[in-house]
């Protein structure tokens, strides 16, 4: 069996995993593209040592903020670390939300080595590369923030490499996909609150690479990173950056939850948060059934 808990940013994924993983004998595996880099903990709500209650966890802070890490190389390590959990007789169990990144390792995606080759479509903006990919009509969604994507999935079309949503199959035949939600005003609310906490530590962690004009990948895509740069050039207010940070936070859980409902076969629990092991209760029971069938 593979478990994969997914859903939106501050939902109670990695509560719920820990839980799944002392009863199912579980190690888990990140499945968040910012928790991969080291020393960017708190804007990424990264699980702490102490939180983890002994539970082996993978992925996590594999990489520098400086080294290039893509879909393709998450994709051959979390295979390799699901034959590793499988081989001492453990069950994997993939958290996060990157839901990119778990179809990738879990689904028969096919990539090759990224190659500094241009592009005919490279001096093309982001949104001449949407104008063109939308003029097929095709009717399938696809990530319009991610230039190297757009360009990709351009190149397939002009090609007549027509892609469908769903057009992949799944490598594991024991793979159950258990989602959590909650009503979005409530999802909302923790995201705001959490942020709140996380302000003072996320500001120390942030200010020297604004201080440097650190502009790696993961600084620049991440949110709660890139937002603090024009505050520390006297350009925004800690509050705007505040209000970005949470907007940002709020339409990137909508962005989860269009996702992982139109790419993937979920099972989604909603989350009871006066009585959480109510709700991990009632996925045990869930999964147990599915392993009867």
């Amino acid at each position: 069996m593979i478990l994969a808990i997914v859903g939106p940013t501050g939902v109670g994924k990695t509560k719920l995993s820990i839980e799944l993983a002392k009863i199912y004998n579980g190690e888990i595996i990140n499945a968040d593209s910012m928790q991969i880099y080291e020393n960017l903990n708190i804007g990424t709500a990264k699980i702490t040592k102490e939180e983890q209650k002994g539970i082996s966890h993978h992925l996590l802070s594999i990489k520098k903020i400086e080294e290039n890490y893509t879909v393709f190389d998450y994709q051959k390590d979390a295979r390799k670390k699901i034959e590793e959990i499988k081989g001492k007789g453990k069950i994997p169990i993939f958290v996060g939300g990157t839901g990119y990144y778990l179809k990738a390792a879990l689904y028969d995606y096919n990539f090759k080595e990224e190659s500094d080759k241009t592009s005919l479509y490279t001096n093309l903006s982001n949104e001449e590369l949407i104008k063109k990919i939308d003029s097929f009509e095709l009717g399938i969604i696809y990530d319009k923030k991610n230039r190297n994507r757009l360009i990709r999935l351009l190149e397939r079309l002009e090609n007549n490499d027509f892609p469908k949503n769903n057009e992949f199959s799944c490598l594991y035949e024991d793979v159950l996909l258990i989602g959590l939600t909650t009503e979005r005003e409530v999802l909302y609310q923790k995201i705001n609150e959490r942020f709140d906490k996380m302000l003072i530590p996320l500001i120390d962690e942030v200010k020297p690479y604004c201080i440097k004009n650190m502009r790696y990948k993961p600084l620049m895509t991440g949110i709660g990173y890139k937002e603090f740069y024009p505050f520390f050039e006297n350009k925004k207010t800690l509050a705007e950056v505040v209000e970005e940070c949470k907007k940002n936070s709020r339409n990137y859980a909508k962005r989860q939850y269009t996702w992982f409902e139109n790419q993937m076969n979920v099972y989604w629990f909603t989350v009871n948060y006066e009585n959480f092991s109510s709700t991990t209760q009632e996925i045990i029971e869930f999964i147990e059934s599915q392993n009867k069938k």
